[in-house]
């Protein structure tokens, strides 16, 4: 069997703890990591939830509250490769940055291009109102130099397909490095809808050397995306962030249910979960942090 890295996105930006199942505190993420990583996961791809009573559905970056969460993960997991998020509007970035500093992951997301963030009701109302999830090059630039210097390997997120492309003029103009892992965002209803016959195009669009994974947001649909994903030789990626649903179209009970049926999938496509070793040797890292 060829090997395939499975990555868990562990709670989200701004989930509701009260109505799903997203873990918050330092000790609910470590036991929902750890459930992921015996279900075959090696990556868990964290963001930082404020710790405040009831106030556990907002982001923090607090780097002492990104401390506890990661310290609390790796001591669940002792070999795990943590990816944090960087993910935030705006132009100050001092949040994130301090974050990367006080947990020192193996990578991290850097979002490789902005987009209108949209959702439309059947009513015609906004989901929420229009907003900009904006990253331009001089804001991709200053974490890609910032995650160099800490020897952080970045993940490229691309939630249409002009920043795909993007991501090969970024690597020639000597913005990023040679060879970036790149994250497909897929079901995101203002950019890339998750159909999986637009992936061997995708993959076309990338540059020489480059490794790719799917994000898939959504409910059913991210299932048969996920397997085309794993035939097609890419990297896979699931957790309570990206969907709540269960290939049989049942609701999740967390993240170790949703890294079960994605294992599965691999399997099916004659692929095995590499470990975190290998993962490890890949990213160029050494022993755990």
């Amino acid at each position: 069997m060829s090997k395939v890295t499975v990555t868990c996105a562990l709670t989200g930006v701004l989930t509701n703890p009260a109505q799903h199942p997203v873990p918050v505190t330092p000790e609910e993420m470590a036991a929902s990591a750890r459930e992921a990583y015996d279900a075959g996961a090696s990556i868990m791809h964290v963001h930082f939830r404020r710790q405040e009573p009831g106030m556990g559905a907002f982001p923090s970056w607090d780097p002492a509250v990104a401390a506890d969460i990661v310290a609390a993960i790796r001591d669940a997991c002792p070999d795990v490769v943590i990816n944090c998020t960087t993910g935030v509007m705006g132009d100050d970035i001092s949040g994130p940055l301090a974050c990367l500093e006080s947990t020192h992951p193996e990578m991290a997301a850097l979002n490789a291009g902005s987009l209108n963030y949209l959702k439309v009701r059947a009513n015609g109302q906004w989901a929420w109102p229009p907003m900009l999830f904006d990253n331009p090059v001089e804001k991709i630039a200053k974490f890609a130099d910032a995650m160099r210097a800490g020897g952080i390997v970045p993940e490229c997120e691309c939630f249409d397909t002009g920043i795909v492309r993007s991501v090969g003029l970024l690597v020639a103009a000597g913005v990023l490095q040679p060879g970036p892992h790149v994250s497909f965002v897929m079901g995101v209803d203002s950019g890339m809808p998750a159909r999986p016959e637009w992936l061997p195009l995708l993959v076309d669009e990338l540059p020489a050397g480059a490794s790719w994974q799917v994000i898939a947001i959504g409910r059913d649909d991210v299932w048969p995306l996920h397997r085309r994903a794993a035939e097609l030789g890419g990297n896979l990626r699931t957790g309570v962030e990206d969907t709540f649903y269960l290939p049989s179209g049942e609701r999740t009970s967390g993240n170790g249910q949703l890294v079960e049926a994605l294992v599965r999938v691999a399997r099916e496509a004659g692929r095995e979960p590499r470990t975190p070793a290998e993962v490890r040797a890949e990213l160029g890292h050494g022993a755990p942090r």
